[in-house]
């Protein structure tokens, strides 16, 4: 028998958020993440997403046994900025099991459908800014941090459901010890000339002042971008904490033109290496590792995640500064002992930021789909 169960207790929430941790346990491309974090994402008093936004989770049983999982969200902002009624779903866990995903589905549109939303998209974790879509293609390899892992088999439970694709976002590969391609160093050694240019790296004694800049540049760089949604201030805050954790300088830069913030390249240390056999817990020696791993320069690859001109900044030789930014962020790669990493996401009909990922040497060695349904 399936039962489905609008989480409300914290006994609930407690099902929802472990239950990843059961269905891939003897998955060995699966990273667990920590669970203290996990806890936290999901508290609305930690997590600013919930500040312009109603959720509601659901947990599915069978025969008395956590099996399956779902979030219908419903994004404010998302819907003031398209004027729109859509809604989202996200953290979509089941086992190969038709009947339960169904069920699940069936539970997140009903809500959605009681918040006025007249289509579904997703899967969101929770937004587009986090995240986003499920593995279509790649499943033989690690996901990097803030990319999604899942089974094969959710693409056939999802298009059972009538869900139909809307966008394929590309994750690229990239091998950092090979030399710069030569076409790109050409390009590079032209934008580096241009009078008034310098690029600097964060500055963590000054993190809230360059986060509020890679705010600003990303707000202008992708608000023409599918799915935009722009960072808010709380969310902003949050980051400025979270960046200060992770992030390591020679891989955030920020590209000025005579002082003015024109651009940002950041890329997030692949963690993931310091934390894949810890289980998701930090007590009591995971700590100890976790910090031992950071410390000793273990971590060997990194994500570039962001990577944008603001929009006054696109013409003439400028228009080449994103090659310059990915020549840069290559050689300090090689300067601290990577072997690479991945360059993720790009939404698939992108061809302008393809082509130049290709023309670097990226490899699109996976893909993720979002889907889209009315209601």
């Amino acid at each position: 028998m399936i039962k489905i169960i609008p989480v409300k207790s914290k006994k609930e929430k407690k099902h929802f958020i472990n239950l990843p941790y059961h269905l891939y346990k003897n998955e060995a491309h699966w990273i667990p993440p920590l669970k203290l974090e996990r806890k936290e994402f999901f508290d609305p008093k930690k997590n600013p997403y919930f500040d312009n936004a109603k959720v509601q989770l659901f947990v599915a049983e069978k025969n008395g046994k956590t099996v399956g999982r779902i979030s219908a969200q419903v994004n404010d902002l998302h819907n003031k900025t398209y004027q729109e009624n859509t809604g989202h779903f996200g953290f979509f866990d089941c086992i190969d099991d038709q009947e339960v995903s169904r069920a699940l589905f069936q539970s997140a549109e009903n809500w959605l459908r009681m918040q006025g939303m007249d289509k579904i998209v997703g899967p969101f974790n929770f937004s587009i800014n986090e995240e986003s879509g499920i593995l279509i293609k790649g499943h033989n390899s690690k996901p990097y941090p803030f990319m999604p892992f899942n089974f094969d088999y959710y693409q056939s439970l999802l298009e059972a459901q009538g869900l139909s694709k809307v966008k394929d976002l590309i994750a690229w590969n990239y091998d950092s010890t090979k030399p710069i391609p030569e076409p790109a160093m050409q390009i590079a050694n032209m934008v580096k000339e241009y009078p008034g240019l310098t690029v600097r790296e964060v500055d963590s004694k000054n993190i809230k002042r360059d986060v509020q800049i890679i705010r600003d540049v990303f707000n202008s760089a992708w608000s023409k971008n599918w799915g935009f949604i722009p960072w808010t201030d709380a969310e902003v805050e949050k980051m400025a904490k979270d960046f200060k954790m992770i992030l390591d300088p020679k891989l955030a830069l920020i590209a000025e033109v005579n002082g003015e913030p024109a651009a940002i390249s950041i890329a997030i240390p692949n963690y993931h290496e310091a934390i894949h056999d810890l289980k998701g817990r930090l007590l009591p020696f995971g700590i100890v590792k976790f910090l031992y791993r950071l410390k000793t320069k273990k971590i060997k690859s990194a994500r570039l995640a962001l990577l944008g001109i603001k929009k006054e900044f696109r013409n003439d030789i400028l228009a080449g500064l994103s090659v310059y930014l990915y020549t840069e962020m290559h050689r300090r790669s090689q300067e601290l002992g990577h072997v690479g990493g991945e360059l993720a996401w790009t939404l698939d009909d992108n061809d302008k930021i393809n082509n130049g990922i290709a023309m670097m040497g990226g490899d699109p060695y996976k893909k993720y789909r979002l889907y889209e349904k009315n209601l």
